[in-house]
């Protein structure tokens, strides 16, 4: 199976060779994987540059895709996100690869729990963070035809199976008053084997902007919710406590909680380390329910 990056980088070459609209702005980052195009613009070490190049891009009525490590396609050039592309209302495509901890090796400068947090804070913006490489062909093709603003955030972690299907999917119902754990991306496979044993219902979500809020009411049966994003905690609690507003509810956010790991291991060595593998989640239910 590829990866969800290989799976980019082959639907982007598709969708250059196919629409006359597409275009990829660079900076450095997966020149090596996308042919010589005349739409294909690699500015450089330049990541503010490059926000702005797909701004003027878009405005000209091309469809761009941008495409870097999430700390340098999110974090340097937050600025450019919100008055080029936000504040002149144009679209793009933004697509990262790293995550919150795939690139540990490297160390923090390509570790990047903030990113869909910080998206989130800027209007306009829909939120892909899909858990299969199927799953990122959708969301790209899909993102393509849009005009909008779009994150695209891809990881070196997969679940085993593609989760057909738009919005919150309940992928296994308990009784009608279970807790429901809500999945995001990636963390599914490990709230999956987190649960097996529980009585609860297991719902998984890859589209956190605009979020489903309609989809969790119809899941929610009772009082409680676990929210698994592979991201900084909490970052869709507030989405939570908006779709349940007239609700008596508890949430347990589950996430990043401290990102200066100062020490560079592996993903797998920071996602037990944040508590995200499968040990690591069934603890943290297992002391919220206790401290009911």
């Amino acid at each position: 199976m590829s990866t969800m990056r290989q799976r980019f980088y082959r639907v982007t070459t598709r969708a250059l060779e196919d629409d006359p609209d597409v275009a990829v702005v660079l900076a450095d980052i997966g020149v090596s994987e996308l042919p010589r195009h005349p739409r294909v613009f690699n500015v450089g070490i330049r990541e503010q540059t490059m926000i702005g190049v797909a701004a003027g891009l878009a405005l000209e009525g091309y469809r761009p895709i941008v495409h870097s490590y999430a700390p340098f396609v999110i974090e340097r050039p937050y600025e450019q996100l919100k008055l080029d592309l936000g504040h002149q209302d144009v679209g793009a495509v933004l697509v990262s690869v790293g995550a919150s901890y795939d690139g540990a090796r490297s160390g923090r400068t390509h570790q990047a729990p903030e990113d869909v947090p910080l998206v989130a804070t800027l209007p306009g913006w829909t939120i892909h963070v899909p858990g299969h490489p199927d799953e990122v062909e959708h969301l790209l093709r899909r993102s393509l035809a849009e005009r909008g603003r779009v994150y695209l955030r891809l990881t070196e972690e997969t679940n085993s199976e593609p989760i057909r299907g738009d919005g919150l999917v309940v992928l296994r119902r308990g009784s009608a008053t279970a807790p429901v754990v809500v999945a995001v991306g990636p963390t599914l496979a490990a709230a999956f084997a987190a649960t097996v044993d529980l009585d609860v219902t297991v719902a998984y979500l890859s589209t956190v902007r605009p979020f489903d809020r309609a989809g969790l009411r119809a899941a929610v049966g009772g009082t409680d919710v676990v929210l698994v994003e592979p991201y900084l905690a909490g970052t869709s609690a507030a989405q939570v406590s908006a779709a349940l507003s007239d609700r008596p509810h508890r949430l347990l956010a589950l996430g990043i909680v401290e990102p200066e790991l100062r020490r560079y291991g592996s993903g797998p060595n920071h996602r037990a380390a944040h508590g995200l593998d499968a040990a690591g989640i069934r603890q943290s239910i297992d002391a919220w329910e206790q401290a009911a």
